[in-house]
């Protein structure tokens, strides 16, 4: 498990971590999250084994912009208007997943591993370092809290690495950006239905 430092000197090293199927500890505009390459099952299934979650639960998706998003979700026209009102920012959005489409489930850029095969949980954050990332990686990364799953998040950046560091499972990588303020994680809007459902505030 090793630790950086959040900087722009650290940025290539992070990247080639992640394309080589790495699971990250890093900063987001809500709270530390674990992330990998949603497109590496073998990463993805280490986020499992290191949350300790349930694997009937699907994980969210950051995307770098609406391009992405689209080829990975069926987004409408009114469900569009509705995400550019809150996005980038702290809210995960539910959509129909293109992976279960006929006409696209053969694309590549569709599939994505840890994820309801019908459904799929998306956000475009806004954190600087984190959107930068989205757009040189140029991939979805699959994500979810820094915690044992039933957990309270982790902001504190000394509580998480000695959290892991006694782990038979860890992160390959911690990206320290200090203790981030006390935030809850995003709001979860579902949009797979005519009535629009809030399932986490």
């Amino acid at each position: 498990m090793k630790i950086l430092e959040q900087n722009k000197k650290n940025m290539n090293e992070i990247i080639t971590a992640l394309n080589n199927g790495a699971v990250l500890v890093l900063p987001t505009d809500t709270v530390y999250g674990l992330v990998c390459d949603a497109k590496n099952k073998k990463a993805v299934e280490k986020i499992y084994k290191i949350k300790k979650r349930p694997r009937s639960k699907p994980l969210p998706v950051f995307v770098r912009d609406f391009k992405m998003a689209k080829e990975l979700a069926e987004i409408d026209k009114e469900q569009e208007r509705i995400l550019n009102k809150k996005w980038p920012g702290k809210y995960t959005f539910i959509l129909k997943s293109k992976c279960q489409n006929p006409n696209v489930k053969s694309n590549p850029k569709s599939k994505t591993y840890g994820i309801n095969k019908e459904t799929i949980a998306l956000r475009i954050p806004r954190y600087k370092f984190l959107n930068d990332l989205l757009k040189k990686v140029d991939k979805p990364l699959a994500q979810t809290s820094v915690n044992i799953s039933g957990q309270p998040s982790l902001n504190n950046i000394k509580e998480i690495i000695k959290i892991f560091s006694s782990q038979r499972n860890q992160p390959d990588l911690i990206i320290d950006a200090g203790n981030l303020p006390k935030n809850k994680p995003s709001v979860i809007i579902d949009l797979t239905n005519s009535k629009i459902k809030i399932l986490r505030k």
